[in-house]
């Protein structure tokens, strides 16, 4: 599997339970140009809604800042196109971008590690200051091990540290988790949002979470705990951030109008060589955030 060229077609639904007075949207829809990726073409839609701005945030993410129609009660937005991926056997590469390696050692409210999360740290096996890279994969089966993959026990806003106690999440906790372990142990760790081409189905309902952590001589590597495996040419890179709030798909604010009565979300990840018949199975678990 030496690279492949994906397909995307995402598409995020609002319905509000009273007219939009005013409201603006945050979005981290584009995927990243970065090493081993590449884009060969992207477009956004909006129905009821028209873009602002378009901007790069402080970790080289597109955003794209809409505005929603005053009075609508529907919303859509639709991203669709064409990347092609390499297998980098999940390395990246070097760092770069405005942020100085370090800041990805500082915790988050999202990432700060309590007593529970601690105590997962410390049965982790491997030599942390010789082979950090063997260390890195011991702390990912570990906690894939120890938090079952299960949908419906945490939420957005679920800290590792609570994750770490229910003993259960989604990909958004497991990146969580490894991210807080990881910096607890000196090394820079990073949230990534994306996309990931499942073997056994096309249409989704999410995106896909996972982490990347820096160590010394490959630059920055891929962690998908929820899989057990490091990113290969079906992930494609979107957004990436200290934890889920810089990385988040969408958010932003509305003013004058409840907050979205109903929001359905749908992810079509597909290899050029598929066809819309495929039912070959496979063992990536479903995926979390949107």
């Amino acid at each position: 599997m030496s690279n492949m060229k994906l397909s995307i077609r995402h598409t995020t639904h609002y319905a509000f339970a009273q007219p939009v007075v005013h409201a603006l949207q945050r979005l981290r829809l584009t995927p990243k140009a970065t090493q081993g990726q590449r884009i060969i073409d992207w477009s956004m839609t909006f129905d009821n809604a028209h873009a602002e701005l378009e901007y790069d945030d402080q970790h080289f993410n597109h955003v794209t800042l809409i505005g929603l129609a005053p009075g609508a009660r529907e919303v859509t937005v639709t991203c669709q196109g064409t990347v092609e991926t390499d297998d980098n056997a999940g390395v990246i590469g070097r760092h770069s971008g405005h942020l100085p390696l370090w800041s990805f050692l500082r915790q988050t409210p999202l990432t700060r590690p309590g007593a529970k999360l601690r105590g997962l740290l410390r049965e982790v096996s491997g030599p942390i200051d010789t082979v950090p890279l063997d260390f890195l994969h011991a702390l990912s089966g570990l906690i894939r091990d120890r938090i079952t993959y299960e949908t419906g026990r945490t939420h957005s806003a679920t800290t590792a540290e609570e994750a770490v106690g229910h003993g259960a999440g989604v990909c958004q906790d497991h990146a969580h988790i490894f991210i807080s372990a990881a910096r607890a142990s000196g090394i820079p760790a990073r949230y990534v949002s994306g996309y990931l081409m499942m073997d056994d189905r096309i249409e989704q309902e999410a995106t896909h979470a996972w982490a990347e952590a820096h160590v010394e001589g490959l630059g920055w590597v891929g962690f998908d705990v929820s899989n057990g495996i490091s990113p290969d040419p079906r992930y494609v890179r979107v957004a990436t951030g200290s934890d889920y709030r810089d990385a988040a798909p969408v958010t932003g604010i509305s003013v004058g109008a409840a907050a979205a009565e109903m929001l359905t979300v749908g992810v079509a990840v597909k290899s050029h060589s598929q066809s819309q018949s495929q039912t070959q199975s496979g063992q990536q678990q479903d995926q979390s955030t949107q």
